[in-house]
């Protein structure tokens, strides 16, 4: 077994869309910690506290809106599977809607990057450039 896993797109299609949403999950949050990195060298605290900022439900939620538009019919079925999920339990303090957008944005992450399809996960990810321009990153 590779390090870096694919499978096989029938096999990606069959998965709960909650594993596909905790695959996403770790693969937003490698992109995101990445993407603060490049920043220029900083405190761990600043850098994870700009970290959570950007992997928050409420963050995540707008992120779906703002690529909505670009995905395709089977993209947005992975998205609707699971943000349609009943098992879905949102910590405390999180807006269910803004919960259930997030987990099925983190869903397509790992749908994505389960079939290897880089370049679209790439393009989408880009779109997270947006967020990190809004922060106040002092440079170095």
């Amino acid at each position: 077994m590779k390090l870096l896993e694919r499978f096989e797109g029938e096999r990606v299609n069959q998965m709960s869309p909650v594993l596909l949403a905790y695959v996403g999950d770790a693969v937003y949050e490698l992109y995101v910690r990445t993407q603060l990195l490049a920043k220029g060298n900083r405190p761990v605290g600043e850098v994870h506290r700009d970290a959570v900022s950007l992997v928050r439900a409420s963050t995540q939620a707008r992120l779906l809106k703002e690529i909505s538009p670009q995905l395709s019919e089977e993209e947005k079925d992975v998205i609707r599977r699971a943000r349609n999920n009943k098992r879905l339990t949102p910590p405390r303090n999180v807006d269910i809607s803004d919960y259930r957008l997030s987990t099925g944005l983190e869903a397509l992450f790992g749908y994505l990057y389960l079939k290897g399809e880089e370049e679209k996960l790439n393009k989408y990810m880009s779109l997270v450039l947006s967020e990190f321009e809004k922060l106040e990153v002092p440079a170095i």
